[in-house]
């Protein structure tokens, strides 16, 4: 390896390593927010319009969780996110609205 791509490579390893940090901050500032509102919301049960938004985040965040595991990043195949993403949540949000 050159020098200018271990700089890079060292660049991008501390660039990850910057943003898991944040995204652990992130979660652990999120926690009493979503315990508050695991025992608010979900217990008197979910209707159809709360499952809506419920099913809307777990579909987007698991699709670009999809998307940069397959290397391709959000626009490599645009054309099958879209439709798994609509697919997705449909199911995701009548078994929400189901269950809850």
């Amino acid at each position: 390896m050159s020098d200018l791509e271990q700089k890079s490579a060292l660049r991008m390893l501390s660039l990850m390593a910057v943003l898991l940090l944040l995204l652990g901050v992130a979660g652990v500032m999120v926690w009493p927010l979503a315990s508050e509102f695991a025992a608010t919301q979900l217990a008197p049960g979910l209707g159809m319009r709360d499952a809506a938004v419920v099913s809307f985040f777990l579909t987007v965040v698991t699709l670009v969780v999809f998307a940069f595991a397959a290397g391709d990043g959000l626009l490599g195949e645009l054309q099958f996110m879209l439709a798994g993403f609509f697919s997705f949540f449909i199911v995701m949000w009548l078994l929400i609205a189901w269950i809850f």
